[in-house]
């Protein structure tokens, strides 16, 4: 949250990262960066940020784990681009706001089941939603309590 624009609102950035592994069983984040074009024209909720496809660490070989991503308001929910089955590169999606809210996707891309969105609270994460597979394409929550 310390980079250029990252607190900014509706006028900032946000930025985009990869949580890999190498052979050490060990969990790494990639730097973090905007990958895409700049959203600075007028305020907008709809910000761009394009996960890196591979990471290059001179440890070893990274393994793509999940994809992370800011947002530069708060609070904010994962957008439904940011739930979409097709923009979904790795097995798990992080987000964190400038509140520090975390939240988490599961999408169970390439399986028949229901993606899971998370939120963390404390150092547990709690089940806010479920994408049923049906709506994986349009990134659709139905709500643990529906």
């Amino acid at each position: 949250m310390k980079l250029p624009r990252a607190t900014w609102r509706d006028h900032g950035q946000e930025y985009c990262g990869v949580i890999y592994s190498l052979e050490d069983g060990m969990f790494y984040a990639s730097q973090p960066s905007p990958l895409a074009p700049t959203v600075l024209v007028g305020p907008s909720k709809r910000k761009r940020c394009q996960p890196p496809l591979h990471v290059m660490d001179d440890r070893g070989r990274p393994m793509p784990w999940a994809d992370y991503h800011s947002h530069p308001w708060a609070p904010s929910e994962l957008s439904q681009d940011d739930r979409r089955s097709s923009l979904q590169l790795y097995d798990i999606r992080i987000q964190f706001d400038t509140a520090c809210t975390v939240m988490k996707l599961v999408p169970h891309r390439h399986e028949d089941r229901p993606g899971e969105v998370f939120v963390r609270r404390g150092r547990t994460w709690v089940l806010t939603g479920y994408i049923q597979p049906e709506d994986k394409p349009s990134g659709r929550v139905t709500s643990v309590n529906e």
